[in-house]
């Protein structure tokens, strides 16, 4: 595996020769930048994720189809993977301390960063993940990249379906979508579903096998209206109610649990965007986007991960963060039109402001507090940007962008109330932020498009809020990204393959670090200091492949490869143990390769067959331990059936029933039957799942 970035390009570099002369490039349109453009065409590392990969995975959520981009990950510590990271930077946990993650999330326009829990893929047109820095684009949000979901859009057509599944686990689905024309400028789409699985763990203490279930409900409506020819006002009403167990670990890192307290993970969210957009003259386009949302969480679980009674050295505890996020936004922006280019109509141009609120309040029960845990958050975030896209000649583009950003971070809490001998912790700063990008494209032929770009990103600076943090870990500082991209797009035979190559080269100014240690207290119970640092520098190189190739009218074959190297530079931190010196380790979440295969051969008429494969390299848990992911191979496959408007199919991921370690921990010990030794504890993803499918069209 570590010698396939070299052979893949041995294998790609002569398909080259076999491109046709005049070949349009690419279908899948990329809609979370500034203008709507082909994957194949624009110049950045950008994979698309369309509804029916999404279908042929069956995948009800949005962990389940991260395999298909190259370098991207993610962490679990509850009942979904909700944590991402991309090209090995990303949180992978929130406990107390407030977090800016570093991978955005945005559904239907709206800001859903950091509250992964909602992103269901039911009635979704295709999933957008781009990699590298989007300082211009999206700002603070996007150090590492950004995940755009876009669901289906209304149609002026009446059409909808019904779909539902069942398998094993006691797992089951039903949804329907219904869309069409309300008048004759107005258009509608509704959308509902409702999944649950038993989940796959078994609690023998409790005699049951649903303390890690998943039960999730989405409810999306749309509205699509056209004043005139020119305007159009478009309205998404978004409710999840997500109500997943939470019972993951166990001593002997299996599937049985010993839990008295099983714990949730819960999200409930009520959400809204409502955009306009209008072609003012044939110069100026005006965008606009305001959205909001309200949400609330919960994150708990049995810390002891037993029963009360289990041995007489034990301890017993229950955790609960209770948190309310509330988030309103304002996009707006204007793009020149056909006549608007300026510099002797050679530039077209993008200019915006920008505004974010959110508010974040936290209450931790936790059972060795005497009392309550609270603290707020409030942050105001206030953007200009602009972007300008030189044409020098027909073939050869630089596009050049700028993002400047006022960050405002108010944090208080009442760690007084916890522990007289310390004082509330607060933190009220502000600083200005900026990023961009400079990217050189140009068509080498009339079938490949070469590019070169350099980004800077940013992640803003924040507080440590554990009172017994000293003071010179109480804060932290903004994070840097530098990016240098090198990319090649090409289409090849005829339009019949498609490749995508990246090779890119980060440095880290400032890595922000979540360093993490556990602290064995005089009852047994087991405390764990969590705070971000600033490592000194980070580096993160590596190399990125895809290709869809119609080998024949029935035959598709896709595929993805990364390739990640990452290290510290000069980073070391201090515990109540020893120092410890990271200089050199690889990066956490950062496996060296990942891969996905998929093969489509449609039999006859009727039948298709979908194989498809994915892995990864064992990676780092933490930047504060030493233990690894096992590496994995898994295999997925589907069958299925259609004839006219009715579609049945058979399904099954992780046929082989391979362990996939999606949480790990390691450097504190949670058996009282060893005396609380040391040992590495994982929590495992999805076991071997089948599913019957049935979709009726109309």
């Amino acid at each position: 595996m570590k010698k396939t970035p070299l052979s893949l390009f041995c294998l790609l570099a002569p398909l080259t020769a076999l491109a046709a002369d005049e070949v349009d490039l690419g279908t899948q349109t990329v809609q979370a930048d500034f203008r709507k453009t082909d994957v194949q065409q624009i110049p950045e590392a950008v994979t698309v994720v369309g509804s029916e990969q999404i279908e042929a995975r069956s995948a009800e959520h949005l962990e389940q189809v991260l395999s298909f981009a190259p370098n991207v990950n993610f962490a679990s510590g509850a009942s979904r993977g909700r944590y991402f990271q991309i090209r090995g930077i990303g949180e992978r946990s929130q406990f107390v301390d407030p977090v800016n993650p570093s991978v955005g999330l945005v559904i239907d326009g709206i800001d859903m960063t950091g509250l992964g829990a909602a992103a269901t893929l039911f009635d979704v047109q295709q999933v957008e993940i781009l990699r590298g820095p989007q300082g211009t684009r999206f700002g603070a949000n996007a150090l590492a990249g950004m995940i755009s979901i876009q669901s289906n859009d209304p149609t002026a057509e009446t059409e909808g379906y019904v779909a539902a599944k069942a398998g094993t686990y006691d797992s089951y689905g039903l949804g329907a979508a219904l869309s069409g024309s309300l008048s004759e400028n107005v258009q509608g789409r509704i959308a509902v579903h409702g999944y649950e699985s038993d989940g796959y763990m078994e609690d023998d203490y409790l005699n049951r096998d649903d303390t890690q279930q998943q039960d999730e409900k989405i409810v999306r409506g749309k509205l699509a209206w056209q004043p005139d020819a020119d305007s159009e006002l478009k309205l998404t009403l978004l409710y999840a109610d997500i109500d997943n167990g939470y019972d993951a670990f166990t001593f002997d890192n299996s599937r049985t649990t010993l839990s008295d307290e099983p714990g949730r993970d819960s999200q409930d969210t009520t959400a809204w965007a409502l955009s306009y957009n209008r072609d003012l003259n044939s110069s100026v386009r005006l965008e606009t986007v305001l959205s909001g949302s309200n949400s609330s969480a919960e994150y708990s679980y049995d810390e002891d991960w037993t029963y009360v009674g289990y041995d007489p050295d034990e301890y017993s505890s229950f955790d609960q963060y209770l948190r309310d996020f509330k988030r309103n936004s304002l996009d707006l922006r204007l793009l020149s039109g056909p006549d608007g280019r300026i510099f002797a109509a050679s530039t077209d141009w993008v200019m915006g402001l920008y505004w974010l609120r959110r508010d974040e309040n936290l209450r931790r029960n936790y059972t060795y507090s005497a009392a309550q845990y609270q603290s707020d958050l409030a942050v105001d975030s206030y953007s200009v940007y602009a972007e300008l896209s030189t044409a020098f000649t027909p073939f050869t583009t630089l596009t050049y962008g700028l993002r400047a950003e006022r960050w405002e971070n108010d944090f208080s809490d009442n760690a007084s109330a916890l522990d007289a001998g310390v004082s509330n912790v607060e933190d009220d700063t502000s600083e200005t932020l900026w990023g961009g990008k400079v990217t050189l494209e140009t068509l080498l032929a009339n079938d490949h498009l070469g590019y070169v770009s350099l980004a800077r990103g940013y992640k803003a600076g924040g507080v440590n809020t554990d009172p017994d943090i000293s003071e010179d870990n109480r804060s932290f500082d903004t994070e840097f990204n530098n990016t240098f991209e090198l990319g090649l797009k090409s289409s090849l035979l005829d339009n019949a393959l498609h490749t995508r190559i990246a090779a890119f080269y980060i440095q880290r100014k400032d890595q922000q670090v979540k360093s993490s240690y556990a602290i064995q207290n005089a009852d047994n119970s087991i405390t764990f200091q969590d705070y971000l640092a600033n490592a000194a520098e980070g580096r993160n190189y590596g190399l990125e492949v895809e290709s869809s190739w119609d080998i024949n009218e029935r035959l598709n074959w896709l595929f993805s490869y990364g390739w990640l190297r990452t290290e510290f530079i000069d980073y070391s931190y201090q515990t109540d143990d020893d120092e410890f010196n990271k200089d050199g380790r690889a990066q956490s979440h950062a496996p060296l390769y990942s891969l996905a295969t998929a093969v489509s051969y449609q039999l006859s008429d009727h039948f298709a067959l979908r194989l498809e494969s994915e892995a990864k390299d064992e990676f780092y848990f933490s930047d504060s331990h030493d233990e690894k992911a096992k590496a994995y191979v898994l295999w997925h496959a589907r069958l299925s059936y259609q004839r006219g408007q009715t579609e049945v199919a058979l399904s099954g991921r992780n046929l082989t029933n391979a362990d996939v370690e999606t949480r790990g921990f390691g450097g504190f010990g949670n058996d009282p039957r060893d005396g609380y030794a040391e040992h590495r504890y994982v929590q495992l993803g999805e076991p071997r799942l089948y599913m019957i499918e049935a979709r009726y069209s109309f």
